[in-house]
């Protein structure tokens, strides 16, 4: 229950807060008595030396309150013929001065003593909401709340979320939150994270952002099939996110508390990892896990039944070259002539003339002899498709060959037959796709291929749920804003069509400005953390407030500015430490009641006796 702020007496509140310059009824302001829910925190009252507008007003501090940035303001004031009309906004920039002094240098007269004058602070307060919605100015001398409760919520639209999960802290404490329904595509999908690398904690937010979603309830029944496809770059971080943190303390736990989450490590995943250079039975290469890691490659067969050489050409040098038509022929190709050898996946491809070719069994031998095919001349038109110059086919085998090293541990056809190899999502809540340790053309095969089998599968399902996120770091380097390539193409059908089926982006990047328009602009959220300053200057970040834009360039980790659509000014937000391991250091023991993890040989008589073998 709210407290109500005491009527005004003799022009000033019992409790002192306000000070009235006249009374309220004969300025036509409603009475502190007919505030209904605004808080009884009173912070000052509305200008009347600064226009007040339905879109903004000022507020004068009352001597000894304070307010920031990102505070929650309301007023009232009484509409002739509408009643009572709420109007609720957030403070966006808070200035103190002197009044009296006329100089710079009465600052020091003043400090002495020597010259009269007043220290005021003002706030600006940008208006989110009025409700009803009559759309008139406050009055000057209307008194001035900080938001809570029931203001709050409607200030900041929570009380029309039907379906919300909590984003993080705002700067009074309080729970901020989003609208999941710009988020399952319902009414909108997606989301993009930006700031700089290092500072701006985009992949760590990204799996709260995660967390959330799977643990507020807003999923229902959903959350059990609902998964999440992490991609990571950055070593062995994410393979832990099923492992507590041991540098989670107290004050960690209660913000959680705070938010309605559980202060866990994420209960199901799995990790993919390429194999270990070299090793005859593709043992995933990792360090530190070894639990719930598979490996993952293409067999040959499949990389010439997939048509998957587009692939291994995603540079953009190589959508500018003209050599990119040929990678299509080619491709078709092998789709057609390549015939599987065993079970292990090596192929034989046929020649033009009929023959048979020698039989592939790594990604070398394939790239040898379609080198061999495309230097003859007899043979080399079939495989094209049309009278092809040789500089073009030489340039195109360059980059092929360029690739046989980046691609042979994951493309090839020489490991024992029935090794599991596929990435795929059934078999946890959270699949974490590991590319570390690969070349930077390997990381886009990957992701490409990755991408383009799970989109299809969605399309094949017919349904947009269960639904399934997709968390993409360095959405720059695989969606540029200039040039073409398979990765950018899928992930532009993720953006435009992703939303109906049921397939959610959330990108991250350093740089906004410098990833595929389209895929932006289709994103219902957008996060900014630490902005470089130059950065932040680009038209991408026009949702920042001037103010914000400036903040966002000296913002610590873990703070971020967060817009959606149904909220007029951007969210800034602080989330909590993670509950789950970010590094392989951090990872305590994996708690066995809420993983479902049980010792195999636990009960069976004398296993405490027995001898480690190791």
């Amino acid at each position: 229950m709210i407290e109500k702020a005491e009527p005004e007496t003799d022009g000033a509140t019992a409790s002192g807060d306000t000070i009235g310059i006249a009374s309220a009824d004969a300025i036509g302001i409603a009475s502190a008595d007919a505030i209904g829910t605004a808080s009884a925190d009173a912070i000052g009252r509305v200008l009347g030396t600064q226009a007040a507008s339905p879109l903004s007003f000022w507020v004068g501090l009352e001597p000894g309150r304070v307010v920031q940035l990102d505070d929650v303001v309301v007023t009232r004031r009484d509409a002739p013929g509408f009643g009572q009309v709420l109007v609720a906004g957030v403070v966006s920039a808070v200035e103190a001065r002197h009044e009296g002094a006329a100089f710079a240098s009465d600052v020091f007269l003043i400090a002495d003593g020597a010259l009269p004058a007043a220290v005021v602070e003002c706030a600006e307060v940008r208006v989110t909401r009025v409700e009803p919605e009559v759309f008139v100015p406050p009055l000057p001398g209307a008194p001035a709340y900080r938001a809570q409760a029931g203001d709050r919520d409607q200030a900041l639209y929570f009380d029309v979320m039907e379906r919300r999960i909590p984003i993080g802290l705002g700067r009074d404490g309080r729970p901020m939150y989003a609208n999941f329904d710009f988020l399952d595509g319902t009414r909108g999908a997606h989301v993009s994270i930006s700031g700089v690398s290092g500072v701006a904690t985009k992949t760590s937010f990204a799996t709260f952002l995660v967390y959330s979603i799977f643990q507020s309830g807003v999923l229902g029944a959903e959350a059990a099939n609902t998964k999440a496809l992490i991609f990571s770059v950055k070593g062995e971080d994410l393979l832990f996110l099923d492992h507590p943190n041991t540098r989670l303390d107290a004050a960690a736990r209660a913000q959680y508390d705070r938010l309605g989450l559980p202060a866990a490590p994420f209960g199901s995943v799995h990790v993919f990892a390429p194999p270990r250079p070299g090793d005859p039975n593709a043992v995933p290469d990792v360090q530190a896990r070894t639990r719930a890691v598979s490996a993952y490659y293409w067999t040959l067969a499949e990389f010439c039944a997939e048509e998957l050489l587009r692939f291994v050409f995603t540079d953009a040098d190589d959508e500018r070259a003209q050599y990119s038509l040929l990678v299509g022929q080619v491709a078709a190709r092998l789709q057609s002539w390549a015939e599987p050898v065993g079970d292990g996946g090596a192929v034989r491809v046929r020649r033009p003339d009929g023959d048979a070719g020698p039989v592939c069994r790594t990604f070398a031998d394939l790239v040898d002899f379609l080198a061999g095919q495309l230097a003859d001349e007899g043979s080399r038109a079939a495989w094209t498709g049309a009278p092809t110059p040789l500089g073009t086919v030489n340039a195109f085998l360059r980059r092929l060959r360029a690739a046989v090293r980046p691609l042979a541990p994951i493309v090839r056809g020489d490991l024992p037959a029935g090794l599991p190899h596929a990435i795929g999502t059934s078999g946890a809540q959270v699949t974490i796709v590991d590319l570390h340790n690969l070349p930077d053309r390997a990381q886009r095969f990957v992701v490409g291929v990755t991408l383009r089998g799970e989109f299809a599968r969605k399309e094949s399902a017919g349904t947009a749920r269960p639904l399934l996120f997709v968390v993409l770091d360095e959405l720059n380097k695989y969606a540029p804003r200039e040039g073409e390539s398979p990765i950018k193409e899928i992930l532009l059908d993720v953006a435009e069509r992703g939303r109906s089926l049921g397939v959610i982006l959330i990108g991250a990047q350093q740089t906004a400005s410098e990833v595929e328009r389209r895929i932006v602009a289709n994103c219902a959220v957008r996060v900014a953390g630490r902005l470089d300053p130059a950065e932040a200057t680009r038209p991408e970040y026009g949702w920042l407030p001037a103010t914000s834009r400036e903040r966002a360039t000296i913002a610590r980790p873990g703070t971020m500015f967060v817009t959606q659509p149904e909220i007029p000014v951007p969210l800034a937000i602080t989330f909590p430490f993670p509950a789950w391991a970010t590094r392989p250091a951090e990872a305590g023991q994996r708690d066995p009641v809420t993983t479902g993890v049980t010792d195999p040989f636990a009960g069976l008589p004398g296993a405490d006796d027995d001898i480690p073998p190791f």
